[in-house]
């Protein structure tokens, strides 16, 4: 290293203990952008922040901390308004002062001319936003000053085309990271999920799946579909299906019968600390889809199969937070792990974020 050349980054982070801590750098789902009206402002809490999301007039997403600075009224219970350079923000309700969608301040009225005072240093947090695929993405910066801006674009996901089939929401309570591992557990679904028109724990076979490393993430490559989930049956044909899960806590389903497909995305928001946000939105162009009505309780019905399991778990954590993981059915909670301690560290040192998951053969009872 030459002299006066800038020495690297070598910060050491200490890895969150499971169920503690939150992902930052890294983009998260919010909402679909049909909920996003123009001009129209709402309120949602993410990673335990106070966020607005609104859409100018000129059809841009933009998000907000929605906290005025004056007298911490929620921004969002304002209005959006132009101001005399064609440039539009956001009006506090409570004393009119204004903010553009980059979060710096364009007007207090309360002002006289004889009053010096620079507004241009008073400012709200801005949130990176942006769309893909008609889903609305924050970035979370781990700057504390909210300056860091996205290195990378938001997800894009294959089969996310035209309007969604079916979306549904739930609130778990708990912490993001037993919601992920409990997205991605392959052995609790015939207890958990037992049904007429799901697997069940007296018809049990071996499973072996090969999975590959993604993009901050794995894949589970395609095979074909499981018999014991009736629910692939009004589909017909010979699906075959690929999983895929990628941080901060994204998992889709892609299913191919033929030339038709079936993409089902969830995406895993935290709230806070101790509640999460499942949304799950099916897009397909398959015929069978025309039985949205009947289709739609099923897939609530899993949701809410998996919320009351959930707050029974809830149960233990109160008095042991320890956990016991096996090989091969824990791989994927195991890689979980390691792909956010990568992460973190990566950003931490300034370098580029090396994927630990290395290709594998599971084997597993289900």
């Amino acid at each position: 290293m030459a002299d006066g050349d800038p020495k690297p980054r070598t910060t050491t982070v200490a890895p969150a203990r499971f169920g503690t801590g939150l992902l930052r750098d890294c983009w998260y789902f919010a909402a679909l952008s049909s909920e996003v009206k123009t001009a129209g402002l709402k309120r949602y809490e993410m990673l335990g922040e106070p966020v607005l999301i609104g859409r100018t007039r000129k059809g841009e997403v933009y998000a907000l901390r929605d906290v005025c600075p004056h007298r911490a009224a929620p921004l969002s219970a304002g209005k959006l308004t132009a101001e005399p350079d064609g440039r539009e923000s956001v009006e506090c309700p409570y004393h009119g002062w204004r903010f553009g969608t980059d979060g710096g301040c364009t007007a207090i009225p309360s002002l006289v001319d004889s009053q010096d005072l620079d507004i241009s240093r008073i400012k709200v947090r801005r949130y990176p936003a942006a769309e893909s695929q008609g889903m609305v993405f924050v970035w979370f910066s781990s700057d504390p000053r909210g300056e860091g801006e996205p290195d990378e674009p938001p997800p894009v996901f294959p089969g996310a085309v035209g309007a969604p089939k079916i979306v549904e929401r739930m609130v778990f309570e708990t912490h993001m990271d037993h919601a992920v591992v409990g997205l991605m557990d392959p052995t609790h679904a015939p207890y958990v999920h037992e049904a007429w028109w799901a697997r069940s724990a007296k018809r049990q076979h071996d499973k072996e799946k090969h999975f590959e490393p993604g993009p901050a993430g794995f894949v589970m490559t395609r095979h074909p579909r499981s018999k014991a989930n009736r629910i692939y049956d009004i589909l017909g044909g010979q699906p075959e299906v690929e999983i895929s899960f990628r941080l901060p806590g994204m998992r889709w389903e892609h299913i191919q019968i033929g030339r038709r497909q079936v993409l089902a995305l969830t995406c895993l928001t935290p709230v806070t600390d101790s509640s999460t946000i499942i949304t799950q939105i099916l897009w397909s162009d398959h015929p069978a889809f025309i039985l949205t009505p009947i289709i739609k309780p099923f897939v609530r019905a899993f949701l809410k199969q998996d919320g009351d399991m959930v707050n029974l778990q809830n149960e233990g954590l109160r008095y042991d937070h320890s956990l016991l993981w096996i090989d091969d059915a824990d791989r994927q909670a195991k890689w979980y792990q390691a792909l956010k301690r990568e992460w973190t560290a990566s950003r931490a040192e300034g370098r580029p974020f090396v994927n630990p998951v290395e290709a594998a053969t599971l084997r597993w009872k289900s």
